[in-house]
């Protein structure tokens, strides 16, 4: 059986508990569909509660760590070197609509570094979590990427730009590259459960741009601690900042890599 720190045994006690209140909100979702106002209101209450229960655990078991997130915000602690970045509800569009794929995400960030992550899909009860230098884990099973060595294996997953978001010229560019050489590519609309999943194993590989850092925070050590390999566009590390993914398994993520700097480099020309 895995072991989990005090830390984590923490955070995981902070999700499951804010995840009841999200389960609960989503069974509601169904029916404010067909409302004059539509559940869009309500989703909007759902991410704000669940994320005030995250900080209320979290602050009362952690008091001198500070937090980053969604929806509040930056607030400082006691201690300036460590804190939690919270996504309270990531795949906030598929809950809107009634779609049972989203995900809790919670990391605590040390010194710059990412040293622990849980990423908590609360309708099909998956918890997947890592711990600097101690594995991934689906509940209690231990993860690793997947094997695939060749492109035309792989299923990646990705994020398409919106309507007022990203460069759709560009991402339009990155799929053609893509689509003619592997054996799917899908859009779930959530990153911290695409990057759980390429931990798990499931997918290949993943990338986006444009991501916030609580929506990549836990997943990309998620990634990490499951043997497989996370940087941005340009082999950078830090992505947090830039915002940019490549995650995959260390025979695919060198191809995905050159494939993206091509494409990018030929929308620059």
């Amino acid at each position: 059986m895995a072991r989990r720190s005090p830390l984590m045994n923490v955070m995981v006690s902070a999700v499951l508990k804010a995840s009841r209140n999200l389960r609960r909100d989503f069974g509601e979702v169904e029916q404010l569909q067909v409302s004059r106002k539509g559940p869009a209101d309500f989703v909007s209450q759902a991410d704000k509660r669940t994320e005030k229960t995250l900080f209320e655990e979290l602050s009362r078991a952690r008091p001198d760590f500070g937090f980053l997130m969604e929806e509040h915000g930056e607030v400082k602690g006691k201690r300036d070197d460590v804190r939690f970045i919270i996504d309270p509800l990531d795949g906030t569009t598929n809950f809107l609509h009634g779609l049972p794929h989203f995900a809790i995400s919670v990391a605590v960030e040390e010194r710059g570094e990412i040293v622990a992550g849980v990423v908590y899909a609360p309708l099909n009860d998956e918890l997947f979590w890592a711990e600097k230098g101690q594995g991934a884990y689906l509940n209690e099973s231990r993860l690793r990427v997947s094997g695939r060595n060749k492109m035309e294996d792989a299923l990646l997953a990705t994020g398409i730009p919106f309507k007022g978001r990203g460069n759709h010229e560009l991402f339009m560019a990155e799929m053609a590259e893509f689509m003619p050489h592997v054996a799917g590519i899908r859009r779930f609309g959530s990153a911290a459960l695409d990057l759980a999943y390429v931990a798990a194993g499931r997918y290949d590989a993943f990338w986006e741009s444009g991501l916030a850092s609580w929506d990549i925070a836990a997943g990309l050590l998620l990634v990490k601690e499951a043997g497989g390999y996370v940087s941005d566009m340009n082999g950078g590390t830090d992505m947090l900042k830039s915002g940019d993914v490549i995650a995959a398994n260390d025979q695919l993520h060198a191809p995905m890599q050159r494939a993206l700097k091509r494409v990018h480099r030929a929308q620059k020309a």
